[in-house]
């Protein structure tokens, strides 16, 4: 892989802990444009580079960026249909209805305006100001963009979420990216699984036109999750009767404790110490162990994320994606079980080469639908979007546990599906047009 023409932020995994900020903007001259993009072309750090003190910036655009910049219409056409579609546009496939619908959606998050994702990384508030203060000139001196929203966000060094999980544990290795697999037991996914120019796991490559604007970028999907924290406590508290009650069950809707260890590896009791390691958090398969899912149950969150080498219908490998998530707004309290009306969850960030069969479909058959795990219509019980509650089962000896009437956990506050172009296309996309 040309690791140099590569964003850092299509392969590398994050510092711990860091900040984050997203940045929005709407190009209203094209001219203008281009220059922001040619100055973020010199400020974009290579996944073969070292960041400076681990932090760097990355951008992406939309398709409705892509043509405010005036990219010709046979270009726009030889990227992927879902690009050019829109997020909001795909909202009823993806399950984006109810609460999560566009037409709840944050503003201006799904609508045309939104041209331009610029993302800012540090270990901390210090270091992540600099690298905004980097970018800044490209867009405070140029009358025809203007900034239209902005999203801070943290990972604290705990690595957990909201609910209290941690995160980030997983997480593919791309053939040639030298960036090692979170899992030891997986093989090296093909490079155009994730970037575009190489071939994917079918012996596809996938081409734009001109080849420029599409090699060695990637799609990626961006969606801001509202998590609702105090019902999910609610639930736990509702459905036991003490605090390792407790525990055990947020275990079984997750797949793993709230350490970050595997039901897989620990399935009786937590262990903190095996959930920080990072050599064997994540090393652990179901098929030889527990195909029937009585330790990890089939339907949790984990094994509908990454069924790994479960019995599921299609092929695994097709739908692997790189994920990253990035925590927003203050945490609940401990122990409050009211909700305090702060806005707070989750800002994920979903990079693929194949938008169709990897964001799209996990979203769609693994985390709004149960048929692939043999579990009907029962949705993911931690992450699913969707309308009206649901239930969820706990295969166990002798009687299995069927939770009912489960509320949704998250909500879809916005998202945008986006591309991240090479440096050198970023440099394309920059020049003076005829």
């Amino acid at each position: 892989m040309d690791l140099h023409d590569i964003q850092r932020g299509v392969l590398s995994g994050r510092p711990s802990p860091y900040a984050a900020t997203y940045l929005l903007f709407r190009v209203d001259d094209p001219a203008h444009g281009r220059e922001l993009i040619r100055h973020c072309a010199g400020v974009v750090t290579s996944a073969a580079d070292t960041p400076l003190g681990h932090t760097w910036i990355s951008v992406a655009l939309t398709h409705e960026g892509l043509k405010a910049l005036g990219v010709p219409q046979h270009s726009l056409e030889s990227m992927a249909w879902e690009f050019q579609q829109g997020m909001a546009a795909r909202a009823g496939a993806l399950g984006d209805v109810g609460p999560s619908a566009p037409q709840h959606w944050e503003a201006p998050l799904g609508s045309p305006d939104v041209h331009v994702v610029l993302v800012a990384l540090a270990p901390d508030q210090q270091r992540l100001q600099v690298a905004i203060d980097r970018a800044r000139p490209a867009y405070e001196h140029l009358p025809g963009i203007t900034a239209i929203w902005r999203q801070d966000c943290y990972a604290l060094p705990t690595e957990t979420e909201h609910f209290g999980y941690r995160d980030g544990i997983s997480h593919p290795a791309v053939d040639g990216s030298n960036v090692p697999a979170s899992n030891p037991l997986e093989k090296p996914l093909a490079a155009g699984e994730f970037v575009l120019g190489y071939p994917d796991e079918l012996g596809g490559t996938q081409v734009t036109d001109p080849p420029v604007l599409g090699r060695n970028g990637s799609y990626v999907a961006f969606r801001k999750l509202h998590q609702d924290v105090a019902a999910f406590r609610r639930l736990l508290a509702a459905e036991t009767t003490d605090a390792a009650g407790r525990e055990l069950l947020a275990a079984k809707l997750m797949g793993r404790w709230r350490s970050g260890a595997p039901l897989a590896l620990a399935p009786e009791h937590d262990d903190p110490v095996l959930g920080a390691d990072r050599q064997r958090n994540n090393a652990f398969g179901y098929a030889d162990d527990d195909p029937d899912g009585f330790v990890t149950p089939g339907s949790c969150h984990i094994r509908r994320a990454n069924p790994r080498d479960s019995a599921v219908a299609g092929e695994v490998r097709l739908h692997r994606m790189i994920r990253r998530g990035t925590a927003y707004g203050p945490p609940l309290p401990d122990g409050t079980l009211d909700d305090d009306g702060v806005d707070r969850g989750l800002m994920f960030a979903f990079v693929g080469a194949h938008l169709g069969r990897q964001f799209e479909f996990a979203q769609t058959q693994w985390l709004n639908d149960g048929v692939a795990f043999g579990c009907g219509d029962a949705r993911d019980p931690i992450a699913a979007t969707g309308d009206g509650p649901g239930d969820y089962t706990i295969p166990q000896r002798p009687v299995r546990r069927k939770l009912h009437d489960l509320p949704l956990f998250v909500t879809t506050r916005g998202g945008e599906y986006a591309f991240l172009p090479s440096i050198s296309a970023l440099r394309w996309l920059a020049r003076p047009t005829d």
